[in-house]
């Protein structure tokens, strides 16, 4: 029997990662298969965009994996067994179970509320598409003077205030800042987001964390009032606790404890990627949530999936942050690089020459996923042993 390999979630780690795998391991010794809520290929990083009124395209997971022999699930996963080694889905037809030799776990992050009163009941947030449709239908329905509140002052707040400033500037939008307003930016990357949010006429409340959401209006710690036709929260991320009720060891955060190839220290059939991988950068810290990220960790366990499978040595990839590239709406953006300690350098870039490179690293990144078997050799690998159920817990 061949060896399966199941991949949970088709976002930028995972669905990256099948390619890649279907690209290097041979069809005669294995089997991929995708688990994905929905049927499409969802570019996160462009959620702000469409929330704002703009039309963007989806492709299909079924296009962008036709003719690679990676199988397409579309469900939605609701447990894993990593002891059986089975993963529990539930689509149209009803619930279903999946067997894997290899898991590969990239189900990514959603919103965190941090339990604040009426979030959950009035925010709005861009974490996924239907959600921000949801959005997009709410905007579209305030008039001249409606007012918007974005709570959350990192790069998802960022870029959805100013977005939604230039792409409605009939509209009133703030965002609500626990601290200084990019605090973690260089001096001169700081006063360049400044002039952005000016010339925008993005209002902020800095020093200001949020106690409570209501229907037209958000609760500053202080008492203060702050009025919002539609309040978006981009205050932060949370990992589905599916991983932990499985029995996977997680941190704290909820995110799989990995070691320095992305295998599960607590279940070694099991790799993460992505969001919900708790992977310890070359600096020490854990890396955070970001497509940056995504590309790092995916790489590193598809590399050790094929290398453990075929008997290679396992190769190492840099698991580095090089920086933060923030879009100011469609004509601005920042990029910021930070050194080893993840401290802001001096040196930034910003205006149009920016906008520009955020633009060709996102065609890049929706390129590359959607071509996943581009390049692909004439000869792949193939297992070291035989694929069969009982070999493949010491393969992997």
């Amino acid at each position: 029997m061949k060896h399966r390999i199941v991949v949970l979630g088709a976002g930028y780690a995972g669905a990256f990662a099948a390619g890649n795998l279907a690209r290097r391991l041979s069809p005669a010794d294995i089997e991929i298969t995708v688990v994905n809520a929905v049927p499409d290929f969802v570019e996160r990083m462009r959620l702000h965009q469409l929330a704002s009124g703009q039309d963007l395209a989806f492709r299909t997971l079924a296009d962008v994996f036709a003719g690679t022999g990676v199988r397409l699930r579309v469900a939605r996963v609701t447990g894993v067994d990593p002891e059986r080694r089975t993963v529990a889905v539930t689509d149209e037809d009803g619930d279903g179970e999946l067997a894997y030799d290899t898991l590969l776990y990239a189900l990514g992050s959603s919103v965190a509320h941090h339990g604040v009163p009426g979030a959950a009941e009035y925010a709005f947030d861009v974490t996924g598409r239907s959600s921000a449709l949801r959005l997009r239908e709410r905007l579209a329905g305030l008039g001249e003077g409606g007012t918007v509140l974005v709570v959350g002052e990192g790069l998802t707040g960022i870029e959805t205030a100013t977005e939604f400033a230039e792409s409605r500037p009939d509209l009133s939008v703030a965002l609500a800042a626990r601290g200084e307003l990019g605090a973690w930016l260089s001096p001169k990357a700081r006063r360049h987001l400044r002039r952005a949010f000016d010339r925008l006429g993005v209002t902020v409340h800095e020093y200001t964390g949020i106690e409570a959401v209501e229907a037209t209006r958000a609760i500053a710690a202080d008492g203060t009032s702050i009025p919002a036709d539609v309040t978006v929260w981009s205050a932060g991320f949370a990992v589905h606790p599916i991983a932990a009720a499985g029995g996977l060891q997680v941190a704290e955060t909820g995110q799989i404890v990995v070691d320095r190839t992305m295998r599960s220290v607590s279940h070694p059939d099991v790799y993460a990627a992505g969001d919900c991988a708790y992977a310890i950068g070359e600096n020490g810290r854990p890396l955070p949530m970001s497509c940056a990220s995504a590309g790092v960790t995916n790489m590193q366990a598809t590399a050790a999936i094929i290398a453990r499978l075929t008997g290679g040595e396992v190769p190492t990839t840099g698991l580095k942050y090089y920086g933060n590239h923030i879009s100011l709406g469609r004509r601005d953006a920042i990029f910021q690089m930070v050194d080893g300690d993840v401290r802001s350098k001096p040196w930034y870039l910003g205006g149009r020459t920016a906008a520009r490179l955020k633009a060709s690293v996102l065609k890049g990144a929706e390129w590359g996923i959607t071509h996943p078997t581009f390049g692909m050799p004439k000869r792949r690998h193939r297992l070291a042993t035989a694929p069969d159920r009982a070999g493949a817990r010491a393969a992997a």
